[in-house]
């Protein structure tokens, strides 16, 4: 799920900002995540063949692939506040897509797009905007969507000085006592993947889980990935992220384009590619990773 505000709010000062937890929805979006607009099979070659060859792409702006995204662009999914550096998950995602579609780095140009304007029906002034944007059924009805690029994993937060801090694999919280939200992906990742020996303390609201671990009600609490990057970041400073870990249902975003874009089965089919032949796993591991204080818990 994801808030109105963009959940990588992450360098702005924690004391500016509302006590809610980040999530990859926002108030319009109450239905899980859905499944993908169609996409066509992975080409096999370094430039997506076909209808999808540079030369017959209905663009924005002739000759120049057009990329949208928020301003400011946070880490770790842009660096330093520029997107057209490369660095960053969601920029190197973006140039990666754009090299699928036989563009050079100088033929991309990155515009700014508000998040809550990005999925309002009606035309757009870009060709496909990048910005943590969950795929759900009510946004699919305003605008097109490609294949996932990114599905969140779930993250165990604690406070730096309790000992959950110091786990380093998913059997270290069986004793420990976890926080989670009721009626989450959170709470059903902690009973597959955890099977605590404590039963988690179940939380009505996001708030609850956030004072809870401020407050040492609990050792650790579980939440979606991009949730922990901006709970330790804006929320919670004196928490750290222990570590990631994959679980079922979690939120899928993708590449967003005008309703009936002409390009969006381009892109899906380009990020088909990337995600065959490896590239999104490598982009992800260098971006949301263990550099990103996101270790992988086994």
């Amino acid at each position: 799920m994801r808030p109105t505000r963009r959940h990588a709010v992450a360098l702005l000062t924690a004391a500016a900002l509302p006590l809610t937890l980040a999530a990859c929805g926002s108030d319009d979006d109450s239905e899980t995540s859905a499944s993908t607009s169609a996409a066509g099979a992975a080409a096999t070659s370094t430039t997506v063949a076909g209808s999808c060859d540079k030369a017959s792409l209905k663009l924005v702006n002739g000759g120049q692939l057009t990329v949208a995204t928020d301003r400011p662009a946070y880490p770790p999914y842009f660096e330093d506040d520029d997107p057209s550096n490369g660095r960053g998950f969601e920029s190197a995602v973006a140039y990666a897509i754009a090299d699928q579609l036989g563009f050079a780095r100088g033929d991309v140009k990155w515009v700014v797009e508000p998040f809550n304007s990005s999925y309002a029906p009606g035309p757009k002034r870009f060709d496909f905007d990048v910005n943590q944007i969950s795929i759900t059924p009510q946004r699919e009805r305003a605008v097109d969507f490609s294949s996932p690029y990114y599905t969140a994993p779930q993250a165990v937060v604690a406070l730096r000085k309790s000992d959950g801090a110091r786990a380093t694999s998913l059997a270290d919280f069986k004793d420990v006592q976890l926080g989670v939200q009721i009626g989450t992906t959170s709470l059903d990742a902690v009973s597959d993947r955890i099977a605590p020996s404590k039963q988690p303390k179940v939380f009505n609201d996001s708030n609850d889980v956030v004072r809870a671990l401020k407050q040492g009600q609990v050792d650790a609490v579980v939440v979606d990935l991009p949730t922990a990057f901006y709970l330790t970041a804006a929320q919670v400073p004196e928490a750290t992220i222990v570590g990631q870990f994959a679980a079922p249902g979690g939120d899928s975003w993708g590449a967003l384009l005008a309703r009936g874009s002409e390009l969006t089965d381009c892109v899906s089919r380009a990020v088909d590619t990337l995600r065959s032949d490896g590239t999104l796993d490598r982009i992800e591991q260098q971006w949301m990773g263990e550099a990103a204080g996101a270790p992988e818990l086994q």
